[in-house]
């Protein structure tokens, strides 16, 4: 029986690096769950001409459409989030974004006050998207799914506070509202959208769903409200297709036997987790571009 060791060596190293998140521009307001701010580099290599359109279909923190838009990869990009707290926020922060900032300055940050958001359901989207944030910044991990914990210690035993950085969070609002007219968000399932789309000329997609495949595998049930997705199908879907496409999974067996079932090409990114245990990252295209 082959190990999932032996699975990654189906596929060659990346020339590319993981990035230190230090060194590239930090542009999303959200700490999310597997957020890809490391990939960054690959993204640039990717996108190495503009394309028309960038489609995210699990957008989370968005910083994989913020970085095609804001770099000039991409004409625009459209965030495709089943998650209504997340879609929420990108609608907020792209349609309400000067009130937005305005809470988040006025905001008295405490557990009361926290409370008190959890407590009282939202009225408006501003409503919603602020909650949201709040939860995000304040929660262990940024967890936003059901049943997640605020954070204890944080930084410096900073507490719930320890994330919480006003003036930088209103300046990366600040920088993305000038990009508003550019960027989309769509409440909606981002499987069935890729179906939907996959043809679209001059449409890339970035494809990133919340990890649940192989034995083991389930951290996507307690990091995501909305963690069952169907594997086979996104593959088979592109397969289908002619799309332009990066995906990317933690490397194991059942993915590398669908990616070698479809003709797709992988390439393998070490990276240390935030408990610095290592892990290998797949990245899938069509076409062989990484190895």
């Amino acid at each position: 029986m082959r190990t999932a060791a032996s699975y990654n060596r189906d596929f060659g190293q990346s020339k590319i690096p993981a990035a230190n998140v230090s060194s590239v521009p930090q542009r999303s307001p959200l700490r999310y769950p597997g957020g890809k701010t490391w990939l960054v580099p690959h993204i640039r290599e990717w996108l190495d001409s503009q394309v028309p359109l960038l489609i995210e279909p699990f957008a989370g923190g968005g910083i994989v459409s913020l970085t095609a838009v804001m770099e000039m990869l991409a004409e625009q990009a459209l965030m495709v989030e089943l998650d209504r707290n997340v879609s929420s926020f990108w609608r907020a922060a792209l349609e309400h974004s000067d009130e937005l900032i305005e809470r988040i300055r006025s905001f008295k940050l405490n557990r009361t006050s926290i409370t008190g958001l959890v407590q009282e359901a939202p009225k408006t989207v501003l409503d919603h998207g602020f909650r949201t944030l709040v939860l995000n910044r304040t929660r262990r991990a940024g967890i936003l799914a059901p049943g997640a914990a605020l954070i204890k210690r944080g930084e410096n035993d900073a507490g719930i506070t320890s994330r919480w950085y006003p003036e930088t969070l209103v300046r990366r609002l600040k920088e993305i509202a000038k990009y508003s007219d550019r960027l989309g968000i769509y409440q909606g399932d981002g499987v069935r959208l890729l179906e939907l789309l996959s043809d679209k000329p001059g449409a890339a997609f970035f494809i990133d769903p919340p990890y649940t495949a192989g034995d083991g595998k389930r951290a996507g049930t307690r990091l995501y409200t909305h963690n069952t997705v169907d594997h086979e199908q996104i593959f088979k879907i592109l397969a289908d297709s002619r799309a332009n496409f990066m995906m990317t999974y933690e490397s194991s067996p059942e993915i590398t036997s669908l990616v070698r079932r479809h003709g797709f090409q992988g390439a393998t990114v070490e990276m240390k987790t935030s408990h610095h245990r290592k892990i290998r990252e797949l990245i899938i295209t069509r076409e062989k571009q990484f190895t």
